[in-house]
């Protein structure tokens, strides 16, 4: 439903699945986490595939990450899609601290850092939770930037950001 633009509803969700209002909330919550779920699901193997075809390692490797995983959200049709529909909302779901998606970005890639650095391939001169947290926050920032600041977001910002990230971790512009 969320892929193809659909608003979703929990009580047609029930309907649909033929159970009753409250199953459907035990086993998923309420709305705001049932669409963390969903963008979770999207999420995770498209930073698994970025993880898995990234070559090299340390700075490099992390940025390349960080540049694919973006880059495609940058693009995402059902994302942009999402964040138009409702703005407010959807800046709600995708950057709240209490959000299933905004906490599960920071610690998978707070995971990625630590990987890297027990590896001894990057040794960045913030403390690993922050350095995660400020990544993410500068992802939504250009991913975004439409909601935030009315401005599109741009490749080139993107672009900017993969240095921004590339400074924090140590490494040269």
């Amino acid at each position: 439903m969320w892929l193809k633009g659909e608003r979703i509803h929990l009580a047609s969700l029930s309907a649909e699945l033929n159970i009753g209002r409250a199953t459907l909330f035990r086993w998923v919550g309420n709305k705001d986490l049932l669409l963390g779920e969903v963008l979770w699901s999207l999420y995770e193997p498209l930073r698994l595939e970025a993880l898995s075809t990234t070559p090299g390692q340390g700075v490099d490797f992390v940025v390349g990450v960080y540049r694919h995983v973006n880059s495609i959200l940058l693009h995402s049709e059902p994302l942009r899609r999402f964040i138009h529909q409702d703005p407010e909302y959807a800046l709600k779901i995708l950057t709240s601290s209490q959000s299933t998606i905004h906490s599960r970005t920071v610690e998978a890639n707070t995971r990625t850092l630590r990987d890297q650095i027990a590896s001894g391939h990057i040794h960045p001169p913030l403390n690993v939770n922050s350095l995660s947290y400020f990544m993410v926050r500068l992802a939504e920032s250009c991913l975004y930037s439409d909601i935030i600041n009315g401005r599109e977001p741009r490749d080139e910002e993107l672009e900017d950001a993969c240095t921004a990230v590339r400074i924090l971790l140590g490494g040269k512009a």
